[in-house]
């Protein structure tokens, strides 16, 4: 007998001052909506970055259309594949053989054997009981000379355990081995997206002359695999957090957590503990302070109250850079977000008592299809802010777009005016899928 899960009646569907909202979570869940702003990337584009990998997802005819589109968006349609799941493949319960023998067949048809494969596996799967193990053994039996991992294209883990974008950042490294480890050489992990060079993340790194190795730059699955030798994994982005302690419990590399934060007590935080994991001693950062602040109040001065709207996939702390925004003078106006994370629970109290009638809108509830998007004065930080505001002046990045530290404040402050100066059109922009993923497609 099925039991009914009665919604939290108490919290709101939608827009709420952010005095009023609750933490973590300030709207109530449900039926969810996915507004057309397509830049952020998915498990199709992370898995491309490894060179020379191939990907094969088995799923039902329904759910391998969005994947198939990934692919042929990105022209990464030689390095993909797909097995369809039919009704008799669950009525005769044949899954194993379906995988095994549908991978073989397309692996015979390759015109070369790809380095990797990537299978990708769905729900039915697992409601099927399907033994992967046994799957993946036959595979490594049959084929000695390709590296098999597992992946998950699986909607059911988005809200317990791992979600299938952190298993596939952590599966991205699966294929490294223990290695002996080279005291100057150190990973960044899990971005989608290389890291700026002039950040002060990359700036200490090279004046403490490390060998730097990020598979967003990797050319060959050689070079990728040389990644195993390195003694420091960095993860800058947190969904990437749970690769970075697998491989420190596998591998034995040290894992530093380093999320980019706008808040300058943190930057000064993170830089000393990379300062002290490289044995460097840490420069002053006044200066670099100063850099920020004049970035910030020239474009506080260029833009002259306009309302600013702020969105999470922009970056993954959009209540602290509201907090940063105001700080500098700048009127922002609205947050586009569904949950509130942990490390923004400081930024969200500030705002509770500095910025009360700041909105909070989420993005995913179905009635925000019917939100008018008439909003063409806003300045808009984030393709989904962008979209719902319906402004043409827009900041148009994703993941945190490589940013880190003060370099990233000044970067932004850059970007900000050049929105304002320079509308796009985002109806086309926002549209394309895996902002800069074009360039993983080796």
């Amino acid at each position: 007998m099925l039991t009914r899960i009665e919604p939290n009646r108490s919290q709101p569907l939608m827009n709420l001052k952010i005095q009023d909202a609750s933490y973590p979570v300030p709207f109530r869940s449900g039926l969810e909506y996915a507004p057309p702003a397509r830049g952020t990337w998915n498990i199709v584009h992370t898995g491309m970055l490894i060179p020379g990998a191939h990907e094969i997802f088995v799923c039902a005819a329904g759910c391998i259309r969005g994947v198939v589109l990934t692919a042929a968006e990105m022209n990464a349609m030689d390095r993909f594949s797909t097995i369809t799941i039919r009704e008799n493949n669950v009525l005769d319960g044949d899954m194993e053989e379906l995988i095994t023998d549908g991978v073989s067949d397309i692996l015979n048809k390759l015109d070369s054997k790809p380095s990797a494969v990537l299978i990708y596996t769905s729900c039915i799967h697992h409601f099927m009981v399907c033994d992967l193990a046994r799957v993946y053994a036959v595979l490594r039996e049959a084929y000695p000379e390709i590296r098999f991992t597992d992946c998950y294209m699986n909607p059911i883990m988005r809200k317990s355990g791992l979600t299938p974008d952190q298993l596939m950042r952590k599966q991205l490294y699966s294929f490294l081995t223990k290695e002996e480890q080279d005291p100057a050489s150190v990973n960044i992990i899990g971005n989608d997206l290389v890291t700026d060079p002039s950040s002060d993340l990359i700036r200490m790194m090279e004046s403490a002359g490390c060998h730097i190795m990020d598979i967003t730059q990797c050319k060959t699955f050689e070079e990728y695999m040389k990644m195993s030798r390195s003694f420091l994994n960095i993860t800058t982005y947190p969904a990437a957090d749970a690769a970075g302690e697998e491989l420190q419990k596998r591998l034995g590399q040290n894992h530093l957590p380093l999320p980019f934060s706008f808040d300058y007590e943190e930057i000064d935080s993170e830089l000393k503990q990379l300062a002290d994991a490289l044995h460097i001693g840490m420069k002053d950062t006044a200066s670099a302070k100063r850099e920020a602040d004049a970035a910030l109040n020239q474009v506080k001065d260029a833009l002259n109250d306009t309302p600013i709207a702020i969105d999470y996939t922009a970056f993954t702390r959009p209540l602290q850079l509201a907090k940063l925004l105001i700080e500098h003078g700048m009127h922002v106006s609205d947050v586009y977000l569904d949950a509130i994370d942990p490390a923004e629970k400081e930024a969200f109290t500030w705002l509770q008592r500095h910025a009360r009638d700041l909105i909070l809108h989420p993005t995913v509830h179905p009635d925000m299809r019917m939100e008018p998007r008439d909003h063409k004065d806003t300045l808009a930080i984030g393709q989904k802010a962008a979209y719902f505001t319906g402004t043409n002046r827009f900041v148009n990045i994703v993941e945190n777009g490589g940013c880190w530290g003060y370099d990233g404040i000044v970067h932004l402050a850059a970007m900000i005016s050049d929105a304002y100066m320079h509308p796009k059109d985002a109806s086309k922009l926002i549209t394309i899928k895996g902002l800069g993923a074009g360039v993983c497609c080796l």
